[in-house]
């Protein structure tokens, strides 16, 4: 724990897995211009963090792009910044600079945020999901429903099955403090809503914008749609 802890401790390499906390992949030098940092200072974190195993490293011709290595770390540093703000919380996400990131966001490919609690919330009172020991399942209802929503979610409704596989899970919301999804469902959902135009993201920022036709698409699940 303590060795882990170290390399997180470092701010410029905290500035780093916090860039890389939406799920993408960055490149050496964006992640360089995220922590203001030179290149040549960037290299040497990012080697101490793959040494870790926080960060997984994709070769693309001549270029380097790397990631957190698994849902595991960004649970990990999710956790350390609601610890991190655990007396500072309520005027730290009052502030107006935080409303968009504190509205909708990416959390490691699927919806944070006001927005991300409420889409769980809406599921379970819907009873489109069903718990299992680990999650939570598809059902055959929530399936139809979603599909009739424009949602691709082929293959996840599993009422029934033999062996159940969990398709969602709880992650507990770093601005909101309840929880939100993740999991295989939830990353189909924000990838269905962003190349569907309903959500809008901005390169360097986790936080997502509600589209004029995201709010005509899911205003009847996400009442908030039009908060902002």
């Amino acid at each position: 724990m303590a060795s882990v802890a170290a390399v997180i401790a470092d701010a410029t390499r905290a500035r780093m897995l916090s860039y890389l906390l939406a799920g993408d992949y960055a490149s050496a030098g964006e992640l360089a211009r995220a922590a203001s940092v030179t290149p040549a200072t960037a290299s040497g974190h990012l080697g101490k963090l793959m040494a870790a195993e926080l960060l997984v490293c994709e070769q693309r011709g001549r270029h380097r792009y790397y990631r957190l290595a698994d849902d595991e770390v960004a649970h990990a540093l999710e956790a350390v910044a609601l610890i991190a703000e655990r007396r500072t919380h309520t005027a730290t996400w009052a502030n107006p600079t935080r409303q968009r990131l504190r509205f909708a966001r990416c959390c490691y490919g699927h919806l944070a945020g006001q927005l991300g609690v409420e889409l769980f919330s809406q599921l379970l009172s819907k009873e489109w999901l069903a718990p299992v020991s680990d999650g939570y399942l598809l059902t055959a209802h929530g399936k139809a429903a979603l599909d009739a929503m424009g949602f691709a979610v082929d293959g996840m409704d599993q009422a029934k099955p033999s062996t159940p596989t969990r398709v969602a899970y709880r992650c507990l919301d770093w601005s909101e403090r309840r929880d939100h999804m993740a999991g295989k469902l939830p990353k189909a959902l924000l990838a269905h809503c962003l190349q569907q135009g309903w959500l809008r993201r901005h390169d360097g920022e986790r936080a997502l914008e509600v589209t004029p036709l995201g709010r005509k698409h899911l205003a009847g699940l996400l009442p908030s749609v039009n908060a902002l």
